[in-house]
């Protein structure tokens, strides 16, 4: 009817989650079934309690207990003294079994009816119990006598302050001629009457920014307050997420469109500056901090956390006035920024947005002032932290496109001006295709402003590398290939090698793979004929020695290929300058001479010249080196990684005379500075500053659309394997009910009609996580085999997935095939996911256990939700200890989610970690410092030799050498220096040695230089 309000989609959608999450809590606990064809206690994983006579035949552990409880309870804090007067209702049903002459000898198994009976309670300072007369006849009275159960309150008098716990306790008899199961099933407690006074979460410290209440705390179960005074019990601990707004001031927000800030970008971003001052000013200044310090009760630790957030909060503020200044008065600065806008604005053309959020500019702002002043600001680490999903890639990718036309704008004509890493096995090729996007807009751009001559940005087209190795490209492509060598017709070649998902200047899908043996190079071509491109293959580069020849404007590649610098001479091309460039069209730049690359061309058999570089040698030398999830760098791969950083550092210092900036994100924040001072020995600086209340800040603050439901999960008596199968069952079927039965589910669920496509494509496809790939495996193998929905297709995504295949599933998921059967139905994941795979059609996940950090957790759950609401089921195992304190307090765990981060463990003070790294140290001080300075060629140990000795080389200079650039010169440093020493004269031994049997350089010594910075044995967590 045309007066009838129109149901908006995102509360059809939330309204389908919440009869999701009913279909799959009812499938836990039984409800709405009236017979079975199996015993009910090998089905059901909620509500279910065993008897006590079970429990006590066990080991008698709380772990046990916990697997297969015969109680629940909620524990509470008494404000009053005893005794304590209250009403507790029990809630229950029982499963009973017909003989086999029954009325249905198929389904033998029948559900009573439900007992529901309020116990009046006084209990004394001894506790008591309570009901089990009432009870046991309400049993009888549902058809099942024999069942006993009782209301159990015990006193805890030896706390701070006195606790009850108030529990409903199964008490029947394990055998009985009356009972076919002793177990109760859809149990539930409530307590009222009882006048409390809160918790004190004792996982967290006081903190001016949390609240640390909590009411009640359940055992075996979750805790609702549905009114005043009133705790009732749950099977699920649900919590509610909700989206944020990007703009919390009381001003105008100011026009942040990329348009807008390309034409003049300052009156804009000086009313943002404005606003921002007036907000810190309005929160943060000492009176105002004061005065919440008197009525909110702050120790003097709170009071001096709050001084400090304040003195931060107004640096940062310092920072973007500085950027603001600097757009204002530095030609070049606005320059860059107006042309990366307008860059931004033709990449994002098709993805929905044409304007930044407010911290994404406010984030250049604080940190464009490194282009005009690169010596002193490098000395910072600066780190995006925000949620997951609010835009942090964009983010940095608009400083990275900001410093590419400074660079040119400034005189780099060609050579790499970025060099990003990923700290996963393989690279997220949504994440590489972003890249490729930006990068050409970019082109686009610096093509038009130079044919229009606006701006001198002459030089290479902006391009891109793929830097992963051979897990996902080749290193090289060789004419004759041995053992794994790839070759123009190895197998699979072009085509298996394919990165883009699409042009990233026309969006076509249709690219053709090709090899140039010409030109001797992988290509991707478009072949939309009207592609604005227009100039043969696509700028990308994925052949490892592609990327040396060419050095495109931005490398992306995975965290562990900075090994390759102790073993690839050409490695020198991303953080220096090469030796010369090719006579040659196409062959590029050259490096060191080999027997293979006579004159130091890595194309095959090169007959040509070599010519000076086309600019200074230190205009090389990246500009900005970027990390994207910092926190990933922990444990043995952070600290290995810390070594290289600094080899890193001292290669640029040495071959351009100056530092890169090193720019991070990250969604978790605790110890980064820390880290930072670990992994890069800079200060650490994160933007934007944490707000004065949680989830509200200048930047953000929360709004009342639906983001995410967490139910957590603690499965009774069945294995964590059986309730993922019943889950995804579950969801499954219920997706399959909107397909056969639409009227019937729309009016179950309370959706209208018109969406029901849209709902099958938002919710048809589950997510099943597991933290190891035993459990993935498991999960798709359990999957296929034990569910009730037929044609279920299960396809996984783990590193172990082949690159094609990765491919082939992301084309899948982005355009879903017509025929719902046809579809991809459940993606078993590992961690792989939960990094730079935005798909928004992922909105509901089930986890096996919690994922090993709260790092992990918030990573990988907001794959999920990213547009539309979104169904995270969190199944606990519940027997570990971690575990069962996570769902004690499940709701502050989610909504507090940042203060559980661990502090990232990391040394790089590790004398195990040295000695793995000690040999790529030194072979990347031959390769790129040495050979450089003996003007021949030091590839083998021959030569190497008689260089050492004309140079007068001794282990102790070369030692002196690697600890100052490790930055082992503090007096706790000394057992390092030693060990260094002691290595390299074992190393110059070998290499004086007249029988060794090494040929190369790099197998002298022992161990040999790590191939990847993930070669480490066991990874062992490293404290200091």
């Amino acid at each position: 009817m045309s007066g009838e309000a129109v149901q908006p989609l995102e509360e059809a959608c939330d309204a389908f989650v919440s009869w999701l999450d009913r279909r799959v809590v009812a499938a836990g606990r039984g409800d709405g079934l009236d017979r079975l064809d199996v015993a009910p206690a090998e089905t059901f994983w909620l509500g279910r309690l065993t008897c006590e006579d079970e429990v006590r035949k066990g080991t008698g552990d709380s772990r046990a207990e916990r697997l297969d409880p015969c109680a629940i309870g909620i524990r509470c804090r008494p404000a009053e003294a005893p005794p304590w007067s209250m009403t507790v209702t029990v809630r229950a049903r029982a499963w009973l079994k017909d003989p086999k002459d029954g009325p249905d000898p198929d389904r033998r198994w029948w559900r009573t009816g439900p007992v529901e009976e309020k116990v009046s309670v006084v209990a004394s300072a001894d506790g008591g119990t309570f009901g089990a007369e009432q009870l046991r006849d309400a049993f009888a009275a549902v058809g099942a006598p024999g069942l006993t159960a009782e209301v159990r309150v015990d006193v805890e008098d030896w706390h701070q302050d006195t606790e009850l716990v108030v529990q409903l306790v199964n008490t029947s008899p394990e055998r009985s001629r009356e009972l076919t199961d002793p177990h109760l099933y859809e149990t539930q407690l409530e307590v009222a009457g009882l006048t409390t006074t809160p918790f004190q979460l004792e996982a967290l410290p006081d903190s001016f920014r949390y609240h640390r209440d909590v009411p009640a705390y359940g055992i075996n179960v979750g805790v609702e307050v549905p009114a005043p005074g009133v705790f009732r019990s749950s099977d699920t601990t649900t919590v509610q997420t909700v989206r944020p707004d990007y703009w919390n001031s009381s001003r105008s927000e100011p026009t942040l469109s990329f348009e807008q800030l390309a034409a003049d970008p300052v009156p804009e971003l000086t009313a943002l500056v404005d606003a921002l001052e007036a907000y810190d000013h309005a929160h943060w200044s000492s009176s105002v901090l004061a005065a919440r310090e008197t009525a909110e009760g702050w120790t003097p630790d709170m009071r001096a956390e709050a001084d400090k957030a304040a003195a931060d909060v107004f640096a940062e503020l310092d920072r973007l006035r500085t950027g603001l200044k600097l757009l204002e008065t530095n030609r070049d600065v606005r320059r860059a920024f107006q042309l990366m806008n307008k860059a931004i604005g033709l990449s994002t053309k098709e993805r929905g947005y044409d304007a930044w959020r407010p911290f994404q500019v406010g984030f250049l702002l604080s940190a464009i002032r490194f282009l005009a002043e690169p010596a002193d600001d490098a000395k910072f680490v600066d780190t995006v932290w925000f949620a997951t999903g609010g835009g942090k890639t964009e983010t940095y990718l608009g400083l990275l496109l900001t410093t590419a036309f400074f660079d040119r704008l400034t005189g780099k004509r060609t050579g790499v001006t970025a060099w990003s890493r990923f700290p996963l096995r393989l690279l997220s090729l949504q994440q590489t295709q972003r890249f490729a996007d930006a990068l050409a807009g970019a082109e686009l751009v610096r093509r038009d402003a130079v044919a229009r001559r606006v701006a001198d940005v002459k030089g290479a087209p902006f391009s891109l590398g793929f830097l992963v190795g051979q897990a996902g490209t080749p290193n090289k492509i060789v004419p004759r290939p041995e053992g794994d060598e790839i070759g123009p017709d190895s197998p699979g070649v072009p085509d298996k090698y394919r990165v883009l998902l699409h042009c990233p200047f026309c969006r076509d899908e249709n690219l053709r793979m090709k090899f140039d043996r010409q030109r001797w190079k992988l290509e991707h071509h478009c072949t939309n004929t009207r592609c604005p491109w227009r100039r043969g293959a696509l700028p990308v580069y994925i052949v490892d020695q592609e990327i040396f020849r060419f050095l495109p404007t931005v490398v992306v590649g995975t965290l562990d290929k900075a090994a390759a610098i102790g073993l690839q001479q050409a490695m020198r091309g991303l953080v220096g300058p090469p030796q010369k460039i090719c006579s040659l069209d196409w062959h590029g730049f050259t490096y060191a001479t080999r027997s293979k690359t006579p004159n130091g061309c890595l194309v095959p058999d090169c007959q040509g010249t070599l010519k000076p570089l086309p600019m200074p040698a230190e205009r090389f030398a990246p500009s900005l080196r970027l990390q994207d999830e910092l926190h990933l760098l922990r444990d043995s791969l952070g600290a290995v990684n810390s070594h290289y950083e600094s080899l890193l550092d001292y290669l640029q210092q040495e071959l351009s005379g100056r530092h890169a900036k090193i720019v991070a994100s990250s969604a978790t924040l605790i110890g980064y500075d820390r880290q930072v001072e670990a992994l890069y020995r800079r200060e650490g600086r994160v933007f934007p500053q944490p707000g004065p209340r949680s989830g509200e800040s200048f930047w953000t603050v929360r709004r009342a659309e639906k983001l995410r439901r967490f139910v957590a999960v603690a499965p009774r008596g069945v294995t964590l394997e059986h309730v993922s199968d019943r889950t995804l069952d579950a969801l499954q079927h219920s997706v399959r009910r909107l397909v056969d039965e639409p009227s019937v589910v729309c009016a179950e669920a309370g959706i209208d009609p018109r969406y029901i496509d849209e709902l099958l494509s938002r919710y048809g496809t589950n997510v099943v996580y597991g933290s190891t790939l035993y459990d993935i495996e498991a999960a798709g193998r359990s999957l296929g085999s034990n569910s009730t929905v037929d044609g279920i297709n299960v396809e996984q995504l783990t590193g172990q997935t082949d690159f094609d295949e990765v491919r082939g599933i992301l084309e899948r998921l982005e355009k879903p095939e017509e025929e719902f059967a046809d579809r991809i139905h459940v993606i078993a994941a590992s961690s792989m996911l939960s990094h730079g795979v935005d798909i928004d059609r992922l909105n509901t996940m089930v986890m096996l256990g919690l994922p090993l950090t709260t790092a992990e957790f918030i990573q990988t759950t907001a794959r999920v939700g990213r547009r539309h609401p979104g169904l995270v089921y969190v199944l606990h195992k519940i027997g570990r200890e971690r575990d069962a304190q996570t769902f004690r307090h499940f709701d502050k765990y989610v909504r507090q989610g940042d203060r559980f981060v661990d502090a990232i463990p990391i040394t790089r003070r590790s004398r195990r970690v040295l000695a793995l790294t000690l040999p790529g140290l030194v072979s990347a001080r031959t390769l790129m410092v040495h050979e450089p300075a003996s003007r021949q060629r030091l590839s083998s140990p021959a030569t190497l030799r008689q260089y050492v000795r004309d140079a007068e080389l001794t282990p102790d200079v070369e030692a002196a050498a690697v600890a100052e650039l490790l930055g082992l010169d503090g007096p706790e440093d000394s057992l390092h220096r030693q060990q260094i020493v002691e290595w390299l004269r074992d190393w110059f031994a070998d290499l004086e040695d007249p029988g060794t049997t090494a040929r190369f350089i790099s197998e002298i010594g022992d161990p040999s230089p790590m191939r990847s910075l993930r070669d480490v044995e066991a990874q062992a967590p490293i404290h200091d």
